[in-house]
């Protein structure tokens, strides 16, 4: 089975066929940078992270471009609110969101435009349509015409009759549901030069220019959050195919974050930031925690499912540790399981692929039970592979961070306490119930946990 995915402008299942075999090109909505990125931001990044790692997996040439919003009314209005300069408080928050999309294990994006250095382009893109008769400008502000576009409202299943752009009542527009590409100068605000005045740049006219300079007039997959459909991703599509341009081939969307049943958002007060996140649980375990469920559900947040994950989590740890702690380093080489493949290659389904994973870790478990080393480090290669598609593996660089002295003192320890649970193990066969009981104690009054489990006994270190 070859790659299909939910496409939203299609409303159904399509087989992946990128234009140039072997590559792939992904446009990614990225930061508005108005303030710092909480789980709700990022969700988006993860998804499509792992999207990217899963077509690169076989070799592929994955282009991904996650543009920063860095010019709009909100950044406007809160560097104003908090004396700063506009500028200023955009790059701060910038390098939030970049810190936390490196933090939670994202590969860097190929390019990583900024609006602000791609006027340029937003201006010949306004000519071509003006040219073509779907844009007009009034005082400097410009308008695309959205009569003009028989094909809008195809993306987001709108009716031109029920759509509102929120700007009815703005002077000289042709019909209040015509949007802005560009805005006129106003006292106090920046401003680029153009041939209808100076002025900035509307919202949605930046991610059409960006996404086409840097992946081509037509390219494969465009991706973001559900709520930017309409009108943000409709607004883009007509005003790049109204230029001529093909854009997207396939519109994926990711869910929110929720809240107590609502989207999670600055405006709502209900965020929880990434710097908050990362003094509850370590990067990898959020990471697992926002990846896990599929890309097209909604997540609803809690402390007790974010505990579950953790908990989840750590079996792949455990299980990982301890096979290297016997037989030595796990190579990043294993086949993946057909059921991991099936499952990402079906949407990117990967809460049946974290199921293919953990059933591996089991098996794997059995194995380190039964002392059948090699089907165990066999296990745990097969494990790494899918862990790191999912860009959670245990053992990667990004979140093994154990010294190679602190490594020793658990090889050390895992060789006495499994020869104890042997011995316990011994014990519990031949009935002699007191020793077994007596040998729980000791390794218990030692601070190692044990749990006799189908696949074995299991031991871990107490918490203090």
């Amino acid at each position: 089975m070859s790659l299909h995915i939910y496409d939203t402008a299609s409303r159904s299942m399509r087989e992946f066929h990128p234009q140039v075999n072997g590559t792939a090109s992904i446009y990614v909505c990225g930061a508005t940078v108005q303030g710092i990125p909480h789980i709700g931001h990022v969700r988006s990044g993860l998804n499509f992270d792992v999207l990217r790692r899963w077509l690169a997996r076989d070799g592929a040439d994955v282009t991904l471009v996650r543009n920063v919003t860095d010019i709009d009314d909100k950044i406007l209005t809160k560097a104003s609110d908090h004396g700063r300069p506009w500028w200023e408080w955009a790059y701060t928050h910038e390098r939030a969101f970049e810190e936390a999309y490196d933090a939670l294990g994202c590969l860097p994006p190929s390019y990583a435009p900024r609006a602000t250095g791609h006027v340029t382009q937003m201006v010949e893109l306004m000519q071509r349509l003006i040219d073509k008769g779907h844009a007009y400008d009034v005082d400097g502000d410009v308008y695309f015409d959205v009569r003009s576009f028989p094909e809008y409202g195809a993306l987001s299943g709108q009716k031109l009759d029920s759509v509102e752009q929120g700007e009815a009542a703005v002077r000289g527009k042709r019909d209040p549901r015509d949007f802005t590409l560009w805005k006129g100068a106003k006292p106090g605000e920046p401003s680029w030069p153009t041939p209808w005045g100076n002025g900035r740049p509307g919202w949605h006219l930046e991610c059409s220019a960006m996404a086409t300079t840097y992946l081509g007039g037509t390219f494969d997959i465009h991706g973001g959050g559900i709520d930017l459909i309409f009108p943000h991703h409709e607004n883009e599509q007509a005003q790049s195919r109204a230029a001529g341009d093909g854009f997207a081939n396939y519109w994926m969307h990711n869910y929110w974050v929720t809240f107590s049943g609502e989207k999670m958002s600055k405006s709502l007060g209900n965020t929880v930031s990434i710097p908050v996140m990362l003094e509850k649980v370590r990067a990898q375990e959020l990471r697992y925690y926002l990846v896990a469920p599929h890309y097209r559900s909604h997540i609803e947040y809690s402390e007790e499912a974010l505990q579950e994950a953790v908990t989840s989590y750590g079996r792949i740890e455990s299980f990982l540790r301890r096979v290297a702690e016997r037989v030595g380093p796990i190579e990043l080489r294993g086949d993946m399981c057909p059921d991991f493949v099936v499952a990402m290659d079906n949407d990117l389904n990967t809460p049946q692929a974290v199921a293919a994973l953990h059933n591996k870790v089991r098996q794997g478990n059995t194995a380190l039970a039964d002392g059948d080393h090699e089907t165990a480090r066999e296990a745990a290669e097969c494990v790494r592979r899918m862990a790191d598609i999912l860009g959670v593996d245990p053992l990667s660089p990004k979140w093994n961070d154990q010294s190679s002295a602190d490594l020793g003192m658990r090889q050390a320890l895992t060789t006495l306490v499994d020869r104890l649970l042997v011995e316990r193990q011994e014990a519990r066969k031949t009935r002699d119930f007191a020793r077994a009981d007596a040998l729980r104690k000791q390794l218990d009054e030692a601070g190692i946990a044990v749990e006799d489990t189908p696949d074995g006994p299991q031991w871990t270190l107490k918490d203090d």
